[in-house]
């Protein structure tokens, strides 16, 4: 069962720059990619113990749990799962928890406004916003439904060094 999980919103992707059609396809800019990195090693400093990275499969968020996978080394390594899209929300993250419960840190890569609104639920209607490449820890006390204490919050510039 999952007692820990870490959420992080995916690194800078810059919207006006994107020339494509499909926003899902939208990737880190070079410069988001390499303030990630800086950003990884600082959680790999922390030791979380992270067992499993799942990931929403937009290419941003891919593209940062790849960084962070590379930075941690989670012994489950990354799982791409559609939940984390668009439209994440408390019911769904009680799907993963289930379908993942032999992990006991979980971290979730994925979007706004669904993770602010998620960790909210969770830790009973705290407002929140997740910053771009944040990092944001909670507890939980049960699975089913998810419901536990947000721990921290740590904004990116303090990750990066800046």
């Amino acid at each position: 069962m999952a007692s820990r999980l870490y959420f992080v919103r995916h690194g800078r992707a810059d919207r006006a720059a994107w020339t494509g059609d499909d926003d899902d396809e939208r990737p880190l800019t070079p410069a988001g990619r390499r303030r990630l990195a800086r950003q990884a090693e600082t959680v790999a400093g922390l030791d979380l113990g992270v067992d499993l990275i799942l990931t929403s499969p937009l290419v941003r968020a891919r593209q940062t749990a790849a960084v962070l996978a590379a930075a941690l080394d989670p012994p489950g390594g990354v799982v791409v799962e559609p939940q984390l899209g668009f439209g994440f929300d408390v019911a769904a993250l009680a799907e993963l928890l289930a379908v993942h419960g032999g992990a006991d840190r979980i971290l979730l890569v994925g979007h706004e406004p669904s993770f602010s609104t998620v960790i909210g639920g969770i830790v009973g209607g705290a407002r929140l916003t997740c910053r771009k490449a944040s990092l944001i820890r909670v507890d939980l006390d049960t699975q089913e439904p998810p419901r536990g204490s947000l721990e921290w919050s740590v904004p990116p510039r303090l990750l990066a060094g800046d």
